[in-house]
C-alpha cells in the first residue's frame, strides 16, 4: 500500500480539473458538475470532500461527498459518491482506505452519518456500512441500495 498516496483534493487542487475529467470518463457524469462540485469545495462553499489515490502521481481512485446522489431521498444526506478504482488497482484495499478516510473526515466535521447509494451487495459491510434501505435512482427504473455509516 506504500507505493498509493491518499490525497484530499484540499491538500492538491491543482488536481481538480484533471480529477473531474477522471471521474466524469469512469460515469459519463457531466465534468462540469465534478468541477463545480469540488470548486465548491476548494473555495469553503460546501465542506463536502473529494479524495484521491494516486500512483505514480496518476489518479487510480477516487470518491467524493455531495448532498445528493441522484436518488429520491433528499432527507438522507450527504452522499459518498462516484467510487471507483481503475481495474489494474482493484483488490488490494484501496477503496476501503478512501472510504475509511472519508469516514473520519467527515466525523471531524461533526457530520454523521453518511450515506451511499450502490448495486454491490456485500462490498461496504466490510468497511462499516450497514444496508439501510431501498431507494429511486432519478431517472431510473430499479430500486437500489442505500447504505448509512454511523
Amino acid at each position: 500500500m506504500s507505493q498509493y498516496k491518499f490525497v484530499n483534493l484540499l491538500d492538491k487542487p491543482e488536481l481538480m480539473n484533471s480529477a473531474a475529467e477522471w471521474f466524469y470518463n469512469k460515469w459519463g457524469v457531466p465534468k462540469e458538475a465534478y468541477q463545480e462540485c469540488m470548486e465548491n469545495y476548494l473555495n469553503g462553499t460546501t465542506c463536502y470532500g473529494w479524495y484521491l489515490c494516486l500512483y505514480n502521481e496518476k489518479i487510480i481512485a477516487g470518491l467524493g461527498v455531495i448532498e445528493n446522489d441522484f436518488h429520491d431521498r433528499k432527507d438522507l444526506a450527504p452522499n459518498v459518491c462516484a467510487v471507483y478504482t481503475e481495474e489494474a488497482h482493484r483488490n488490494q484495499g484501496i477503496a476501503g482506505r478512501l472510504l475509511d478516510i472519508v469516514v473520519k473526515d467527515m466525523k471531524n466535521k461533526g457530520i454523521t452519518p453518511i450515506y451511499l447509494v450502490t448495486d454491490h451487495t456485500s462490498f461496504y459491510e466490510r468497511y462499516g456500512w450497514e444496508f439501510l434501505c431501498m431507494v429511486q435512482g432519478d431517472n431510473e427504473p430499479e430500486l437500489t441500495r442505500m447504505y448509512i455509516h454511523r
